[in-house]
């Protein structure tokens, strides 16, 4: 059994995929480590982040595993090294890439094949899992979402400008939509939730009213 969350950056999706697989039972599969998990690995070989060939290579062969929260490439724990600034700033490439797109996604499907599971990313309910049991669309105001941007940024001791973080915000979402795979948009069948002005508790509770009614419709 599948449950889908996809959405724009900063909606607070990964903190609450974690939590909603938490609450389920289901594993949880963040699709963005697997992205950075393959930039990682052709980075460390030296590789042309433009040649696609090359690229599609690595998404083949990469031993990409999870274990709970934690990523590994063989037997090396990468979760830290995949999300570093260097990474942040290169895994647009690979994410672009369409013969790397199209490797994880079946590497995504193989891996969901197994069990229960909440995808989160931008395109799971449209190209990865277009026949998922529940679809959720997560979205906030770009105000809302930069300024828990802006509060993660602050914790980190880093200074930041407010309007700068909202139109970086707004550029991420133009790019989003108009990626040449992948792109994020919002399945028909899936249900929008927006987090603005709701803690993470409370947005967990609706996913999981959500996803709960919809097993009682199904009869499962």
């Amino acid at each position: 059994m599948i449950v889908t969350i996809d959405g724009p950056a900063g909606a607070g999706k990964s903190t609450v995929t974690r939590l909603l697989a938490e609450h389920l039972g289901f594993q949880f599969l963040d699709t963005g480590a697997m992205y950075r998990a393959v930039t990682w690995h052709a980075v460390q070989q030296g590789l042309d982040l433009n040649d696609e060939a090359a690229l599609q290579k690595v998404a083949q062969q990469i031993p990409l595993r999870f274990d709970g929260d934690l990523v590994f490439v063989g037997d090396r724990d990468v979760s830290t090294e995949i999300r570093t600034p260097e990474i942040t700033r290169q895994v647009v490439k690979i994410a672009d890439t369409v013969a790397v797109r199209a490797e994880l996604v079946e590497l995504q499907r193989r891996i969901a094949n197994s069990g229960n599971f909440v995808c989160e990313g931008r395109d799971q309910g449209t190209v990865a899992f277009p026949e998922a049991f529940c679809k959720v669309y997560l979205t906030a105001s770009s105000i809302a979402r930069a300024e828990r941007r802006s509060e993660q940024l602050q914790t980190s001791g880093h200074f930041v400008d407010f309007d700068q973080i909202v139109r970086e915000q707004e550029l991420r979402d133009e790019q989003d939509k108009s990626r040449p795979v992948g792109k994020l948009q919002r399945a028909d069948d899936a249900i929008e939730v927006n987090t603005d002005h709701q803690s993470i508790e409370e947005v967990v509770t609706t996913l999981v009213d959500i996803v709960k009614k919809r097993l009682s419709e199904s009869g499962d």
